[in-house]
């Protein structure tokens, strides 16, 4: 199932007026909690109880209640500190790990090169090892394959990446359990994101647990990107983590103002958190867009059990857990654009835009 939704500003008015509180609700958490990043997540939170409950305070009665929700959240971070200092187990492991002998190593890496480079096709094993071994340059090497210098080069990106991926699978001796694996896994060694979008490479990752192993090292290869930044989700630390994400990397926009940034990162740990809810684990990808216009786009995706009616799902005050955040209406409200697609068995992308004021 799917649902798609345009959310004008017009729309938000509860947010909007909880976010005319932002600055009280920093200076209250601010005053009571030293550690800058620890303040900033509990003052997200507090904006999420106060959105989930605006709804039902009576008018005039929303500043109060977010100072009684701000202090009541400190002190419920407190306890949980204090709980964990006292429960937490000071266990040192001296045991040295069994160091492989350096022989032994050294050859699995050749045997692993060896075959890797015997998975290539002919005219790319040559091509690479002319370039890497012998020190040929793409334009001689262009010069004998009646070619052109940036063709050659292309063709090496590609063999670089289809070499990545073969020796790690020869060394992990390893081989993938789909016919999609290799194309997933070569889309993401070459870094080539239309590819990667084609082959539905964030999916697949959460589907097969051979490719989402071997993903990891082909990912820190990868150059870093300054457009976009991926968060793999497993728990409440990560929901953290993909809150920050977001909120740092549409700061660099310039165009949104803070209490954007507020209401950005909000929805994102909405999104997030029903991921650690009902599927376990998935990924969050936060990436900047320039066209039609500025903006972030945040992509949250994982395998889990779906949603079996989506429209219902998107209603407020519609929850399957006793939870105090905003869920997914709320999410929705804090963003200019909003799309679900969930299939039972299969797990849900959530897909949300919010555009730069700018024009």
């Amino acid at each position: 199932m799917e649902a798609t939704g345009c959310v004008g500003r017009s729309a938000a008015g509860a947010s909007d007026a909880v976010a005319a509180l932002i600055p009280m609700v920093r200076r209250i958490v601010g005053a009571r909690v030293a550690d800058v990043t620890t303040a900033e997540d509990l003052v997200q939170e507090t904006l999420a109880r106060v959105l989930a409950a605006s709804g039902r305070v009576e008018p005039g009665m929303l500043e109060p209640y977010a100072i009684a929700t701000a202090r009541n959240v400190v002190a419920t971070a407190w306890r949980e500190e204090d709980r964990q200092r006292r429960n937490r187990h000071r266990v040192v492991d001296l045991t040295a790990p069994d160091l492989p002998e350096g022989g032994l190593l050294a050859e699995e890496e050749r045997s692993a090169v060896a075959a890797a480079l015997a998975r290539l096709s002919e005219r790319d094993r040559e091509a690479l090892v002319a370039h890497e071994v012998s020190g040929r340059d793409t334009r001689s090497l262009a010069t004998d394959l009646g070619s052109t210098a940036g063709a050659v080069a292309a063709q090496l990106h590609r063999a670089r990446a289809r070499l990545r991926v073969e020796y790690l699978l020869a060394r992990d001796r390893t081989e993938p359990p789909t016919d999609r694996c290799r194309p997933v896994l070569f889309a993401l060694s070459s870094g080539d994101r239309r590819r990667q979008r084609e082959v539905d490479a964030g999916r697949h990752l959460l589907e097969c647990d051979v490719c989402a192993a071997l993903s990891q090292p082909l990912l820190e290869r990868a150059p870093q990107r300054d457009d976009e930044v991926r968060i793999p989700i497993d728990g409440d630390a990560d929901v953290v983590a993909a809150r920050q994400a977001a909120r740092e990397l549409a700061g660099r926009l310039g165009c949104f103002s803070p209490t954007d940034l507020t209401l950005i990162a909000t929805a994102v740990s909405e999104v997030t958190r029903n991921i650690v809810k009902f599927a376990g684990s998935g990924e969050v990808v936060v990436e900047v867009l320039e066209q039609p216009r500025r903006g972030v786009q945040v992509t949250a995706r994982d395998a889990g059990p779906g949603i079996p009616d989506v429209e219902r799902a998107l209603q407020d005050g519609y929850s399957t857990y006793a939870g105090l955040g905003l869920g997914l209406p709320g999410a929705r409200r804090l963003m200019d654009e909003f799309a679900i697609a969930s299939e039972v068995g299969r797990g849900t992308t959530v897909t949300m835009t919010r555009w730069c004021a700018d024009r």
